[in-house]
């Protein structure tokens, strides 16, 4: 199964077993936002999206 989650310069966001909920949840961790009129994620400078598979 794979996972993705948001790192900062300073912080790691949480798993999350869908890119979509990650981007949603990563505004706790000041990674950017999800544009609530156009729906895209907008990303911080320094922000990294990371995704790996976990064994099911």
């Amino acid at each position: 199964m794979t996972k993705f989650r948001f790192v900062t310069p300073s912080r790691a966001g949480k798993w999350y077993t869908d890119l979509r909920q990650a981007q949603r949840f990563a505004s706790r961790i000041g990674a950017g936002f999800l544009d609530r009129i156009t729906g895209k994620f907008v990303a911080y400078p320094g922000t990294e999206l990371e995704q790996r598979d976990f064994a099911s």
